[in-house]
């Protein structure tokens, strides 16, 4: 035992009697209401119809209920002085009732006092308030000096089994408000992480599709004021149009993505780029959410950029599933035609934005020249 445990109050969840159950509860209560009414009934029953004698023991009653209740109250606040003033109260009424000829009450006032001491009070306090109450109990029963052995023996026992019962019970309560805690915690982390993947889904999503029709609203505008003919105009309206249809259907995609409802990645680079330019390699298996929206974001954005940078070029797309991972190869052999910076306007949100959303989920993105073109290479966990 540590020097601590001998000046240590047990927990309040220990004291307030918190998580018992309800049938341990209700025995408990059955206990001390049948043995109170059984020693009130062996008072009044022996004192019978003297007024004076039913004053005094009802008074003394009340007393040792007050004091009981005081002391339970006190102790869980783990006011020391006042608890042990109390138990000093209830020990002194039971020498009157001893005086009195009451034997019963006192004994049970004396052993009910040396258990509570060591199951509610510090031990370095408790230990002398026992001590007392056991030996007042010794030296005034009637008992046989063999039976007030083995009760002694037993009372220390059976009031610290209560002790430690009860220190138990409030490690156990104290553990399950930790938990209920971090639970707590980790659902609202995961709320939060949630809220930012949705964030992330518009962004990615939304704004860069209206940003880019915006760029083609822009150039219908200038083109009106210069007096552009209607062929021209009409070009931005539809790209304009187009890039609206594309953003319905990636948001659409973006939802499905939330709600877990996606395609294969497979079939979405398939659909995409076309079957003659994509290679599959590995053996196929469903992937997370997040790595698969990572690949279907980056391989719109290198084939925006590829529509952009290099129109006409030939591209060629690699998915490659690996041990613990998935990795995106996108290759361009290099523009094949003038570019046009107004025919195609990027709807993604440049390597930046691919490289962040790759190292979010711990992969990571290369994107450089290669050869004649220009390649974008993806590996993220999955």
């Amino acid at each position: 035992m540590t020097p601590g445990a001998w000046t240590s109050w047990p927990s309040r969840e220990a004291l307030s009697r918190t998580g018992l159950t309800g049938a341990r509860r209700s025995l408990g209560w059955t206990v001390r209401l049948a043995a109170v009414g059984a020693l009130l009934w062996s008072v009044f029953a022996k004192i019978g119809d003297n007024p004076g004698a039913l004053a005094a023991a009802a008074f003394g009653t009340c007393v040792c209920a007050a004091a009981a209740w005081a002391f339970y109250r006190t102790s869980l606040e783990h006011r020391l002085w006042p608890s042990v003033t109390l138990l000093v109260v209830l020990l002194g009424t039971a020498m009157v009732a001893k005086q009195a000829g009451f034997s019963a009450p006192a004994a049970a006032l004396w052993c009910g006092c040396a258990v509570i001491a060591l199951e509610r009070l510090p031990l370095v306090a408790a230990l002398p308030c026992t001590v007392a109450a056991l030996g007042a109990y010794a030296l005034l029963s009637d008992d046989q000096s063999l039976t007030i052995a083995v009760t002694t023996a037993g009372l220390a026992l059976a009031g610290y089994v209560l002790r430690l019962d009860a220190e138990a019970r409030g490690s156990a309560q104290r553990l399950l408000a930790q938990e209920r805690a971090a639970l707590a915690a980790e659902a609202e982390s995961a709320a939060l992480v949630e809220r930012s993947r949705i964030a992330r889904e518009i962004h990615d999503v939304l704004a860069h599709s209206l940003s880019a029709q915006m760029v083609h609203l822009e150039a219908a505008r200038l083109l009106i004021e210069r007096g552009a003919g209607r062929d021209q105009i009409l070009e931005r309206v539809v790209a304009a149009r187009g890039m609206a249809r594309e953003g319905l259907v990636e948001t659409r995609q973006a939802l499905s993505a939330l709600r877990g409802e996606m395609t294969p990645v497979e079939e979405f680079l398939d659909e995409m780029a076309g079957s003659s330019r994509l290679t599959v390699t590995g053996e196929r298996r469903p992937l997370p959410a997040e790595a698969s929206q990572t690949v279907r974001r980056v391989a719109q954005e290198a084939m925006t950029n590829v529509r952009k940078h290099a129109p006409g070029a030939d591209v060629r797309l690699r998915l490659e599933y690996l041990p613990g991972e998935i990795a995106l190869e996108v290759r361009d052999s290099g523009p094949g035609e003038a570019v046009d910076e107004l025919a195609v306007s990027g709807s993604g949100y440049g390597l930046v934005g691919m490289r962040e959303r790759a190292e979010i989920l711990g992969g990571t993105l290369e994107a450089g020249p290669d050869e004649e073109g220009f390649l974008v290479r993806l590996r993220v966990p999955a």
